[in-house]
């Protein structure tokens, strides 16, 4: 499994939405906005599903996700990709819960993903564009 640097970490403190992309079984794909991921472990990422449809869908055929991380203001952007488990009751889900509604107390919080860290790939332009991180 891949693990998130502390340069990553930093980055998401500075991201307001991060586009999230699933795809269905048969390969189409799919990419929303989410604004709301917490990481929970160096290689294991809580993004709160408050209103997806077509995503939630997706990874219950195609339980593998990728995200996207573009903070310039410590010039890093990277791309993590991850194998997914849905939650919808569990200590996981009541934790996420307790968090999402101390930030937003509306929000649905419908379900937890749990995204679990495969690979991290290097987006910046330059030569070392695609190139895995880790």
């Amino acid at each position: 499994m891949a693990k998130l640097t502390a340069d990553m970490k930093q980055a998401f403190n500075s991201v307001t939405l991060f586009p999230f992309a699933t795809s269905t079984d048969s390969g189409i794909p799919n990419v929303v906005p989410v604004k709301y991921i917490f990481i929970e472990k160096d290689d294991e990422l809580w993004i709160v599903n408050n209103f997806m449809s077509k995503t939630i869908k997706n990874m219950t055929q195609n339980p593998q996700a990728a995200l996207y991380v573009y903070a310039t203001d410590i010039n890093l952007c990277c791309q993590i990709k991850g194998k997914i488990s849905i939650q919808t009751s569990g200590d996981k889900y009541d934790r996420m819960k307790s968090k999402i509604h101390k930030i937003l107390p509306t929000a649905p919080a419908k379900s937890l993903v749990v995204m679990n860290v495969t690979d991290i790939y290097q987006c910046a332009p330059g030569p070392n564009a695609g190139e895995k991180i880790c």
